[in-house]
């Protein structure tokens, strides 16, 4: 569905690149995470992808077509969520999304229907310069389902929301994906790529610097260790054994021998880790 080759980009058109050679492909029905700090060129990438910015070097391809000769049916074919919501803060909710939907050229879902599925059915009416953060951040996001994208953009799509509502919003992401959407979500959370991804991409000052599913990533610069919390004598106590190591095979094989183990935990390494063991450093 996304098909990018040796892209650049430049604002200051002076040889620095803030988007430097940059090459992947997204499946359809995928989500791919494109993860990094800020300022490692996330956003400039999907706003090449979604038209915002014009494409400068490099190939990339949306739903087949060329974005350079791109029209309106590919516009027809995307949805965009930004991370901070630009909406017309005079209007209300429903009629945000009454505007909006009238300039797709396909039929569009009923913004009733978007807003409460959002959980905005009741501020519908309101305006929307009175909505909370994180109403403003549910409003964007149906918005962006008004055309029922076949390809769906997300930029930090739980960016400083409460629990619940990021969690509603990773239901829907989910939702969204088992009817075959597409989805291509830019962020700096790791733990929302490690719990909604099926393949990510590591960007640092512009460039990939890895790119696979959580698990191989994991398994190709993680150490396998286990938490064990084991009885001694009246109390418990834990440690931490690298499974990599002879003394902690061995250690994890006498205290399970002499039945003191009461709890075992395998320890993953976190995309977070892995991020600051590829790029050498983290995501601030």
């Amino acid at each position: 569905m996304i098909t990018v080759e040796h892209l650049f980009h430049s604002y200051a058109h002076d040889g620095t690149f803030q988007v430097n050679d940059v090459s992947f492909r997204v499946e359809k029905g995928e989500i791919f995470g494109f993860l990094g700090p800020n300022g490692a060129g996330k956003s400039t990438t999907q706003k090449i992808l979604t038209g915002l910015l014009p494409l400068q070097k490099g190939r990339v391809a949306i739903a087949g077509v060329e974005i350079e000769h791109s029209d309106r049916r590919l516009l027809n074919k995307i949805g965009v969520s930004f991370e901070h919501p630009n909406v017309y803060r005079k209007l209300t909710g429903l009629e945000n999304l009454t505007f909006f939907a009238d300039l797709y050229d396909v039929p569009t879902a009923d913004p009733r229907e978007l807003l409460r599925l959002l959980g905005l059915g009741e501020a519908m009416g309101k305006r929307a310069g009175e909505y909370s953060k994180g109403m403003l951040q549910r409003l964007v996001l149906a918005r962006s389902l008004l055309n029922r994208p076949e390809i769906w953009f997300l930029d930090e799509p739980t960016s400083g929301l409460d629990p619940a509502t990021a969690a509603m919003i990773k239901d829907l992401i989910r939702e969204k994906q088992a009817g075959g959407t597409t989805i291509f979500l830019t962020t700096h959370n790791m733990h929302d790529a490690e719990e909604l991804c099926d393949r990510v991409a590591f960007l640092n000052e512009g460039r990939i610097a890895a790119l696979d599913t959580p698990r191989n990533l994991q398994l190709a610069h993680g150490e396998r260790r286990v938490l064990v919390e084991y009885r001694d004598g009246t109390r418990v106590a834990a440690e931490l054994l690298s499974l990599e190591q002879e003394a902690g095979r061995r250690r994890l094989h006498e205290l399970t021998e002499h039945g003191l183990v009461e709890t075992i935990h395998s320890q993953e390494a976190s995309l977070e880790q892995i991020f600051i063991a590829v790029t050498g450093r983290g995501l601030k």
